[in-house]
């Protein structure tokens, strides 16, 4: 793929050159040019093109486009027209900038992006069309580049290499000399990191960084996810080092230092899977009729000390990302497994928000600070259900049942001691703590929080990770109980330091209120299911999509208007300007319950003690940007985790080419139909082309393709009938074959 060069060969290529050459003195508009200078980076010199550079540079002048500062020496006039945002390129090399100080997106036509990527941070000349009169924009200057490495597969040539990146808004493939591309092979999937783009060339030039493997090989792949979004699958070896040679004992003289909570019932609820445990709850009545309740958060802080290589590496991943087959942890495994874990029948350092609550589910005291816990019994999910669903205590349920409900405990019933007290009150303190995260949870909801129970999709994989089986994910009541609590440790520790005077920086987790627009979109968009929502005030509005949510349980639309609800939900971050948390119903709310695997709660911990030894406000500007990072990274994280589910389904649908699915249309696109099935959740693509019945058009009015001589509709939310076409696992498409619709 030979790279082009910028020549004006006669008179035909310069009808263009007075839009060229200003462009040239805009994007270095503090510099003055002659004319043989603009010749120069224009590549000619015919004395017909230089005639003609000299005409224009006269006519721009007149115009008062440019000023001559000098004899020959001219510069651009610099007005207010100049901004900067970001770019969002579209898949048509088109694009819009998103300027904090333009009301609307500024369109930008593809010929004057510039070599500007996406989400580059760009500054853009800001120009009213002649005929449409609408805002465009050119972009002038590059101000900072979003990314440097791409992901994609290097092409080899004698001299020369390409590298095509996967992702689809890398416009131009990568030029890479043969000297730099790193013992790649053709064809192997590369990372390619950019290191200059000449004025002169087609193509940015990059050097190879790492080989990743195979195109279609399964850690390849995954690998390949990761690196799109520059996030990490492995840790240094002075990161590890620094970790492993930690103190993680537990000693008396720290003991001292902290509040003991070893004597009081605790346990730890989470999933079956799970290999970390950064939250367990505690449970004692007390003489007065009312509840201890302690939320212990595992003391990460204790142990990730600021200015350290290891809180520099925390930070900078800022979250771990659960991908469907692996689990990149923000900790070493030193820590996140072991030290920070807590795992039952072990002492550990925690950080703790202690509750005396009543029986209505009020809080009567409450205390924050550093403890030592010791963890009686792990159960998982399935576990605390059983006992919520039988509603038994555990002394009062044979041996071998007991084994049933929680392995850790041993199988003899031993009449005295500790384990006695357990195997008592373990299974009363889970029924009492559902009774009272039930009492919570309708005040949050009568409050006005929306409950997305969105079903999620999860994996049965054999020992290579191959996908062998779908299943579907719900919240139960032993999960809700475990929400419930948290969400109040969260939102508690908030209003304490949210509450004082005079305010002190704290990180805060935020949902601003939906967008009127996205909100009348989903009305549009539900309303042809049947579904009424209303929008008169915020209370309303909270009220009609729960009742949506509830409505569409168990149909076949579900996971459609489940995900389109989410959507229209503004995204939740971190930020010290707290405006409270809309989805949750909150005034305040932070993270402060999963510092293994989100940094935002490690700085929440670090803040909070600070404040509890008196300390002043922190600088919020420090902590800002911070926050900034955090949810970002967390934005990458999440797509990224999309990206690996998006992949195994494409990877199981690869057994299933031969079975005919039924599906609900998800999307309808001028360039054909998404359809998700029904039995397993996975989605792809029916091509406009490939529906051979006859010649179909999009009416977006309808969210329907509808055939020019048939008449016949495809609409969102129809059930239709399809089959695999093509599961590529490389471009991560699935490809279906419309059979038809369903049959009513």
């Amino acid at each position: 793929m030979p790279r082009k060069k910028n020549k004006i060969k006669n008179k035909k290529n310069t009808s263009n050159l007075q839009n060229t050459i200003l462009s040239i003195l805009k994007k270095e508009r503090d510099k003055t040019f002659n004319y043989k200078q603009i010749a120069s980076i224009l590549n000619v010199n015919d004395t017909s093109s230089r005639n003609q550079i000299i005409k224009k540079l006269q006519q721009l002048k007149a115009n008062g486009d440019i000023k001559e500062v000098d004899r020959g020496k001219f510069k651009a006039i610099v007005n207010t027209e100049y901004h900067t945002g970001i770019l969002d390129l579209t898949s048509k090399g088109s694009g819009y900038v998103i300027c904090d100080d333009l009301e609307d997106d500024i369109f930008i036509a593809s010929n004057n992006i510039n070599k500007a990527l996406h989400n580059d941070e760009v500054e853009l000349y800001v120009y009213r069309r002649r005929k449409r009169g609408k805002l465009e924009g050119e972009i002038t200057k590059v101000i900072k580049r979003n990314k440097t490495e791409y992901v994609g597969v290097i092409q080899i040539h004698k001299s020369y290499a390409f590298v095509i990146a996967d992702n689809t808004k890398m416009y131009k493939d990568i030029f890479v000399p043969i000297n730099k591309i790193n013992k790649a092979k053709e064809g192997d999937k590369v990372i390619v990191k950019l290191e200059d783009w000449p004025e002169k060339a087609d193509s940015p030039y990059g050097k190879v960084i790492k080989i990743l493997g195979k195109p279609g090989d399964h850690n390849t792949e995954i690998h390949s996810i990761l690196a799109e979004y520059g996030l990490p699958y492995e840790f240094q070896k002075e990161v590890e080092d620094y970790a492993n040679k930690l103190d993680t004992s537990i000693t008396a003289s720290e003991i001292k230092k902290r509040r003991d909570m070893r004597d009081v019932l605790t346990f730890t609820i989470d999933p079956k899977d799970a290999k970390d445990f950064d939250d367990a709850l505690s449970f004692r009545t007390l003489e007065n009729g009312n509840h201890e309740i302690g939320i212990h958060i595992a003391d990460v802080s204790h142990y990730l000390q600021e200015g350290t290589i290891l809180d520099d590496e925390a930070y900078e991943r800022a979250t771990s990302v659960y991908l469907v087959d692996r689990v990149v942890p923000m900790l070493p495994e030193v820590l996140s497994n072991n030290a920070c874990s807590l795992r039952p029948n072990e002492e550990k350092y925690t950080f703790s928000a202690i509750f005396e609550i009543n029986n209505k589910a009020e809080i009567i005291n409450q205390w924050f600070g550093r403890t030592v816990t010791y963890s009686d019994a792990r159960f998982t999910y399935e576990e605390a259900q059983a006992i919520i669903d039988e509603n038994v205590t555990l002394s009062a349920v044979e041996t071998s049942q007991l084994k049933k409900i929680n392995t850790t405990i041993p199988k003899e019933v031993s009449l005295t001691g500790k384990e006695y007290k357990i195997k008592q009150t373990l299974a009363n303190a889970i029924l009492k703590l559902d009774k009272i995260a039930k009492v919570l949870r309708k005040k949050r909801m009568n409050s006005g929080a929306i409950s997305f129970d969105k079903v999620e999709v999860k994996f049965n994989l054999d020992k290579d990770a191959n996908p062998i089986g779908v299943y579907f994910k719900t919240s139960k009541d032993a999960n809700k109980l475990i929400e419930e609590f948290m969400l109040l440790a969260n939102r508690k520790v908030a209003e304490f330091i949210g509450n004082k005077k005079p305010q002190k920086t704290f990180i805060y987790r935020v949902h601003d209120e939906p967008n009127d627009s996205k909100l009348a979109a989903l009305q549009g968009i539900v309303s042809r299911f049947g579904y009424k929502l209303n929008f008169k005030d915020r209370k309303t509005t909270s009220a009609s999509l729960n009742k949506l949510l509830k409505d569409v349980n168990g149909k076949k639309e579900q996971n459609l208007v489940d995900t389109l609800t989410i959507r229209t939900m503004s995204k939740a971050e971190y930020t010290t300007k707290n405006i409270g948390h809309y989805g949750l119903a909150f005034d305040y709310y932070s993270h402060f319950t999963s510092p293994i695997r989100r940094y935002p709660d490690v700085m929440t911990h670090r803040l909070l003690q600070y404040y509890l030894d008196g300390g002043k406000s922190a600088n919020q500007d420090v902590y800002e940007d911070k926050c900034k990072h955090s949810s970002n990274m967390e934005y990458l994280a999440t797509k990224a985790e999309r990206d690996s589910i998006k992949y195994m389904q494409i990877k199981f649908m690869q057994d299933h080419k031969d079975q005919e699915f039924l599906g609900v249309i998800s999307g309808v696109t001028d360039w054909g139909i998404y359809v998700e099935i029904i039995e397993n959740k996975c989605e792809g693509m029916v091509r406009i082309r490939n529906i051979k019945d006859d010649h179909y058009v999009f009416d977006e009015s309808q969210y329907a393709l509808i055939g020019n001589n048939t008449k016949n509709m495809y609409q969102l939310g129809d059930e239709v009938i399809v089959k695999v076409k093509q599961a590529d696992l490389v471009k991560r498409h699935l490809d279906f074959l419309l059979i038809g619709k369903k049959e009513a």
